[in-house]
């Protein structure tokens, strides 16, 4: 029913208006999904990513790849991309693959890859190679297909690889094929155009079999020879037997026909034999050369496996003694690496001694300078009065040490000549006493060559006191007498 019609049925306005809106929505969502339908061609993949549901084992699906047929995308929670499916060629061209008899050989090929359109396959190459574009990924798939080559080269011999090529592509094409699975990409085609190798093994190889084709075929036209040859012979023999035999019947009466036929077929017989004696040596002579051409190959064909063994023994020997010498190197980097550690343990433990012993003066001394401070200033700040506690603590520990430099002295031991009194009184063993006591050295003497002063409570000297007492008036010196007691202390 149209519009109008709705109209004049007599339909209100907002009714309307109401079913023209829905009929707009409705439309613009037929056009929407229609718009959401993707076709996939055949030369494509299509890659569907986003919410696009979970694997057997739960988790959740990374992307959903479909090769031909359509499927709808959803809008805002899907995207889609493609795979292009066209082959791609690429020139591999692999030189010095080291082979099994460790010979280097170049080996040029191409090879025609495409992704692949088998179920798990997809998925890998909607994984890895989506996004990339075609330099990229024929530098991903070269650098497989060169590790691959290389491998199954080293797993051959020369003769493998040149003479049996299905064996050798079809190892390719399988190490190749699986690596390049988990990638998604399939191998399509292998082409090896030719194989040489530095040491010309390989046209070596060519020419002994050269050799040895061409020497068979003189060998079988020899013998044709020889056999043509002899039938040639051995039917010229019968028909002269035979046609001497009919001479000899036909001429059996007549004695002197028969002598006659009898001396030609003796010099015809010398003459066969003659020629009987030429083929057969002729024979022999080229049967000889054959056999020298034969043996001359033969041993160059050995004199090439020879030089081949001689090769292969030689690099042995030389990747042995290579291994070796840097077994060698490492042994001395690793011991000199050990007695350098050594050597850098046993400084950092003298630098870690000296630095304990310096903390510990450095302690000593702070606490010195401490107790120092503190005595000065237990002493009202007087640094001479400080000095004086501190040389009254030691006076007992210096005393002791100018009575222990004669205390070990056996004076039992000492015999003294005495001669008798000497002029001031005194006798040798006196004098000897006397001296020995002033070769210890007196306090203020010691303090002199400290570079110190005595404390004025220790007493004076004599001549410091004489001095003192004449400068104090005459009336205090008769008085109570108190000079008198620091220079007896001095004495």
């Amino acid at each position: 029913m149209s519009f109008f019609t709705m109209a004049a049925a007599g339909m209100s306005p907002t009714v309307i208006i109401a079913l023209v809106v829905l009929a707009i929505v409705i439309v613009s969502l037929l056009i929407m999904v229609l718009s959401r339908v993707k076709r996939c061609p055949p030369d494509k993949i299509m890659v569907i990513s986003g919410t696009v549901g979970r694997n057997k084992d739960g988790t959740r699906k990374s992307s959903k790849c479909k090769h031909g047929g359509t499927s709808f995308v959803w809008p805002l929670v899907q995207e889609y991309q493609y795979l292009d499916l066209t082959p791609i060629s690429i020139q591999v061209d692999l030189k010095s693959a080291l082979s099994k008899q460790n010979i280097r050989i170049d080996v040029p090929s191409k090879f025609t890859v495409g992704i692949s359109t088998e179920q798990g396959v997809m998925q890998n190459a909607a994984e890895r190679l989506l996004g990339l574009k075609l330099p990229e990924i024929q530098e991903l798939s070269k650098d497989i297909i060169f590790g691959q080559l290389r491998l199954v080269i080293a797993t051959m011999e020369i003769e493998e690889i040149n003479t049996d090529r299905d064996k050798f592509l079809a190892q390719v094409s399988r190490n190749v094929e699986t690596e390049l699975k988990k990638i998604g990409l399939r191998l399509i085609n292998v082409n090896v155009t030719d194989i040489s190798d530095e040491s010309g093994y390989i046209v070596a190889l060519g020419r002994e079999a050269a050799a040895k084709a061409i020497n068979d075929a003189k060998r079988s036209v020899a013998e044709k020879e020889r056999d043509g040859s002899i039938g040639e012979a051995n039917a010229q023999k019968d028909q002269r037997i035979n046609v001497a035999a009919a001479n000899s019947v036909a001429i059996q009466g007549e004695n002197e026909a028969q002598s006659q036929i009898a001396m030609s077929n003796a010099e015809l017989r010398e003459k066969q034999a003659e020629a009987l004696k030429i083929a057969i040596t002729a024979e022999k002579i080229q049967a000889a050369k054959a056999l020298e051409e034969s043996y001359s190959a033969e041993k160059q064909a050995e004199i090439a496996r020879s030089e081949k063994q001689k090769a292969t023994l030689e690099a042995d020997i030389i990747v042995q003694a290579e291994i070796k010498k840097r077994e060698l190197e490492l042994q001395a980097e690793a011991e000199a690496e050990q007695l350098r550690r050594k050597a850098k343990g046993e400084a950092d433990a003298i630098y870690a001694k000296m630095q304990a012993e310096a903390a510990g003066m450095q302690e000593i001394l702070s606490k010195q300078a401490v107790g120092f401070a503190r005595i000065v200033e237990a002493a009202g700040g007087d640094p001479n009065a400080a000095l004086k506690l501190m040389i009254a603590d030691k006076l007992e520990n210096l005393m002791r040490v100018q009575v222990d430099a004669i205390k070990n002295i056996k004076i039992d031991k000492v015999t003294v000549w005495d001669n008798g009194t000497s002029a001031d009184g005194k006798n040798s063993t006196a004098n000897f006493i006397s001296g020995l006591m002033k070769a210890v050295p007196p306090l203020n003497e010691v303090f002199d060559m400290a570079g110190m002063e005595l404390p004025e409570l220790l007493g004076k000297r004599r001549e410091e006191a004489e001095t003192s007492s004449e400068a104090v008036p005459a009336a205090v010196r008769s008085g109570e007498g108190q000079t008198d007691a620091p220079t007896s202390a001095a004495e």
